[in-house]
């Protein structure tokens, strides 16, 4: 054993060192080759999709009503529960119908003294007829009755308008609900003294429908340009099969649950933005959309097309290029330049660079160089369906042997 001397000149030291060098050279120990890194590997999936862009919009009833009463009056009853539904023809209010009817009771006491007067005159005119014919009397009396005739008649006609309104004001003493939608609060509470009219009347309260319900977005030119054949091919298809629907989102929901269809796109461009309005109809069977609602809304920009489709994590940037890893013959890495397409359900379309045979390399990454062989274990390509994450079978051990994270 040599025990070293720190005092030892610098020729001292290179002998020592050279020593130990020649020894190390002619041992026969040899250091293992480290076995080949282990990743996850995943067929592309190819099915037919749809290119879409996503804008933000917001809902609006397809119906709105203020309710105003049609009267003037005391507020007697209110007859609903505030924030419920209510049907068209639905009783909300009661005004004091007693002056009303009290009004309806003259009008139809005047209408029938005018139809009395009307019936005495009509025997007048045919006994004056009658002495007319044999000059009995003057041509003068006669106009007199003719004309007394004429002004009973159109006193009747007055009257029975009177009688009209006074029913439609007894009518109107109800306000009953004018469409089918849920109702806001009340603005009035019984006693209050209501007025009548449109613009001055007193606000009782709204009612919104909820079925249909309209989605308003606006969308830049270009997009426009995109979309507007689909939506002229589905104007001129009674089925409307040429537009593909379009689908929505709010907040609190993942993905796109709800479909709806575009009905109407505005006719021209708003020079200050550069977008156009467009509006949607969604049925909202399940009244998930309230107008009001910010939505998200993903709109289709062509027909379905086949297409390649890998996972985004798969995908990795390299001197400003996108590239993806597949494992070749002999299970050798290799690079592949890709162009990508847009995103489909959190899959990325592949446009140039696979095939759709090829075993892309979807974890692991950070553990393999081109050229350098791999142990590739099979799984199949994550996706996602309604906006959840599908988790990736038999995921396979990682170098160290312990379980591989799921992409």
């Amino acid at each position: 054993m040599v025990i070293a001397d720190f005092q030892m000149p610098w020729r001292g030291w290179l002998m020592l060192v050279s020593a130990l060098l020649i020894g190390c050279k002619g041992s026969d120990v040899e250091f293992p080759t480290p076995p080949p890194p282990v990743v996850t590997v995943a067929t592309p999936l190819v099915r037919d999709v749809i290119d879409t862009s996503e804008f933000t919009g917001r809902t609006a009833a397809v119906e709105s009503v203020k309710v105003r009463a049609r009267v003037f009056g005391h507020l007697q009853k209110i007859g609903f529960t505030e924030g419920a539904e209510v049907k068209k023809g639905d009783l909300l209010y009661v005004i004091d119908p007693r002056p009303f009817q009290a009004t309806l009771s003259r009008a139809e006491a005047e209408f029938a003294q005018a139809e009395a007067r009307l019936n005495r005159i009509t025997a007048d005119y045919g006994r004056a007829a009658s002495l007319s014919s044999t000059r009995a009397i003057s041509r003068e009396e006669f106009e007199k009755v003719s004309f007394e005739q004429a002004e009973a008649k159109a006193a009747v006609r007055s009257s029975q308008a009177a009688v009209d309104t006074a029913k439609l004001n007894l009518e109107y003493s109800e306000v009953r609900a004018p469409i089918n939608g849920q109702i806001g609060k009340t603005m009035v509470t019984v006693g209050n003294l209501i007025e009548s009219g449109e613009m001055g009347g007193t606000l009782l309260t709204n009612i919104v429908s909820l079925t249909p319900m309209y989605v308003y977005f606006d969308v830049d030119d270009q997009t426009y340009i995109r979309i507007k054949p689909l939506f002229d091919a589905s104007k001129r298809d009674s089925q409307g099969v040429g537009m593909p629907p379009i689908r929505l989102g709010i907040a609190g929901e993942t993905g796109f649950p709800h479909q709806a269809s575009i009905d109407f796109v505005d006719n021209q461009v708003d020079p200050g933005t550069g977008t156009l309005r467009m509006r949607a109809v969604s049925s909202n069977k399940d009244r998930r959309l309230t107008p009001g609602f910010f939505a998200r809304v993903q709109v289709p920009l062509g027909t379905p097309h086949r297409a390649i489709l890998v996972t985004e994590r798969a995908v990795e940037t390299d001197q400003g290029q996108k590239v993806l890893y597949v494992v070749g013959k002999d299970n050798i890495v290799e690079k592949r330049l890709v162009r990508l397409g847009r995103l489909h359900d959190g899959l990325r379309e592949v446009l140039e660079g696979i095939q759709a045979n090829d075993k892309v390399i979807i974890n692991g990454l950070q553990l393999i160089r081109p050229g350098v062989p791999c142990d590739p274990k099979r799984v199949e390509m994550p996706e996602l369906r309604d906006g959840r994450q599908i988790p990736t079978p038999a995921a396979a051990p990682n170098a160290n042997g312990a379980p591989a994270t799921k992409p």
